[in-house]
């Protein structure tokens, strides 16, 4: 089985512990039902996006340029990537 495909599309700027949502700074398009990877230093994990804001208001999907909150399974740290898996 080959490494699926990696689509950068943003990094962490921020991550509330709490409520386990991390700001993304996105640098291309991201939606609700998209597969993506974090990774970092200390992180590396798989989730489906199923919760994405703008400003406090649910959206189905951004775009490049935008900042969202992204609800995580997993804690994130500052300056992970996130990446779309595409293949």
């Amino acid at each position: 089985m080959s490494e699926p495909e990696l689509q950068e599309v943003g990094k962490i700027a921020h991550f509330f512990s709490k409520i386990s949502v991390a700001v993304v700074e996105l640098e291309a398009p991201l939606s609700v039902g998209d597969q993506i990877r974090i990774q970092g230093p200390t992180t590396n994990f798989e989730q489906t996006v199923q919760s994405m804001q703008i400003e406090h208001k649910d959206v189905k999907a951004a775009n490049a340029g935008q900042s969202i909150g992204l609800k995580v399974n997993e804690r994130v740290r500052e300056k992970d990537t996130v990446y779309k898996i595409v293949s």
